[in-house]
């Protein structure tokens, strides 16, 4: 029995699913432990990933650099020898000055991680401090630093940011889709072969009634068969604003001949990589509020504090997971195997599938072993979305090319808990329970989260 299988996630998946002249083929799922034991053999033959030499030249502009994906995902590459650029106007510290919030760890300010990045490694990161809907900047970050692949994690990623207001909401949309498609022109004007790898979001498929595969389903319809992108169903203005960058950036790679790679990535949790755990100053941010905190770091900081643990709903809502180092390894990989000119590829970025009930009962148990007591409390959703269904998320593509993952153990979660304790006394409890409403999304733009 597979691991997704022992977690009680649903795999009775249709090999075919028919009706309306529609057939919608996949091929049937496969356990995550079998595909991690398949991956390892691979990933032997292959040179050494963490190597000091391994970025073999490479050109890395990490768009969003500053943020907790991008951090941990800068370090990363640049240790293994990757040239590597951050390009970041360090919007999103703004927003936390703007509703409150902070970071539960203590992060520095960039210019003093990238010092200190030099100090403890020996390796430069250049930085560009600039908006990428600003194309003049962009532009010129593009000449100078002459990227060979430049990945994209600089976009608003919050569903409730997206969601508390009119001028939040439109302020998702055009960051996100406008610095895309500039980045898109960029690639075409400065640096015509290099690989563009986007994050994406799970998110952007919704909950369907079919397997999900990854990025694109063979259908056949009235007898006629073709491989299309796989239908997007997102459910706030961010995972839209996600759907409209996919579409714009398949066609830019079929019109302008681009190598294009779009990571679908789950909801990533943890704190501790590697290169973050260095130095002090390197830290990455850990998020527990309503509006940025993900779904398993966010409990694990109520679980520490003493906070019952938010449960919205039935808490059936099922998702895949993946851990911060797991993430900057899919993004290594993805550098290193770049799609060929005039294609897209779509990698679904996640290495397990838990439903919130799950994660609040794993969280329970890891918390009393290290002599928490936590709790656990259905509060009403503020989302709009399903609270029970069928889901099941294909996602061999990354560890048939190398990626062993890092699976939610009780030693891991143990180790985060503990991180938690550490910074318990920043926790403002104020900002745990949830203030934004899908339904009540206000015309007003509002000046607070709540």
């Amino acid at each position: 029995m597979g691991a997704n299988e022992r977690r009680g996630v649903c795999f009775s998946a249709l090999s075919s699913r028919k009706g309306h002249g529609l057939t919608a083929h996949a091929t049937a799922p496969r356990a995550l432990a079998a595909r991690a034991r398949r991956a390892a053999p691979l990933a032997a033959h292959r040179p050494d990933a963490d190597a000091p030499d391994a970025g073999k030249g490479q050109r890395v502009m990490i768009i969003g650099g500053d943020g907790y994906c991008g951090w941990a995902t800068a370090l990363h590459l640049s240790k293994r020898g990757y040239a590597v650029s951050i390009v970041d106007n360090l919007c999103r510290r703004s927003m936390d000055d703007q509703l409150g919030f902070n970071s539960l760890t203590p992060i520095k300010g960039i210019h003093e991680r990238v010092r200190k990045w030099k100090e403890v490694s020996g390796r430069d990161i250049d930085l560009f401090i600039g908006d990428v809907c600003d194309y003049e900047f962009l532009s010129a970050a593009f000449q100078k630093f002459s990227p060979t692949a430049c990945v994209h994690f600089g976009e608003q990623r919050s569903a409730p940011y997206s969601m508390m207001d009119r001028t939040r909401a439109i302020f998702t949309q055009t960051n996100n889709v406008m610095g895309t498609i500039n980045a898109l022109y960029a690639v075409k004007e400065f640096a015509p072969d290099c690989h563009m790898i986007k994050l994406g979001t799970m998110g952007e498929y919704g909950t369907p009634n079919i397997d999900i595969e990854e990025g694109y389903i063979t259908i056949t319809h009235n007898g006629r068969t073709d491989t299309l992108p796989y239908p997007k169903q997102g459910g706030s203005f961010y995972h839209l604003s996600k759907c409209h960058d996919s579409a714009n950036m398949l066609f830019c790679t079929k019109a302008w001949g681009l190598r294009t790679t779009d990571l679908n990535q789950g909801v990533v949790y943890g704190v501790s990589t590697d290169e973050c755990d260095m130095h002090p100053d390197l830290v990455n941010r850990l998020d527990y509020d309503a509006v940025f905190g993900t779904a398993l770091n966010r409990f694990c900081i109520q679980a520490a504090v003493g906070h019952p643990m938010t449960v919205y709903g039935k808490g059936g809502q099922t998702r895949g997971f993946l851990n911060i180092k797991d993430t900057v390894r899919c993004i290594q990989i993805a550098c290193d195997n770049p799609a060929p000119a005039g294609e897209m590829k779509i990698y679904n970025q996640f290495t397990e599938q838990f439903s919130v009930n799950e994660l609040a009962a794993m969280i329970t148990e890891a918390g009393k072993k290290i002599g928490l007591s936590p709790e656990v409390i259905n509060v009403p959703n503020p989302r709009t979305e399903m609270e029970e269904h069928y889901y099941n998320a294909k996602n061999s593509k990354l560890q048939d090319l190398g990626l062993t993952p890092t699976l939610m153990s009780e030693s891991l979660m143990d180790s985060l808990l503990k991180t938690i304790v550490e910074y318990k006394d920043r926790v403002d409890q104020r900002l745990i329970l949830p203030g934004v409403n899908w339904k009540e999304s206000a015309s007003v733009g509002k000046t607070l989260a709540k």
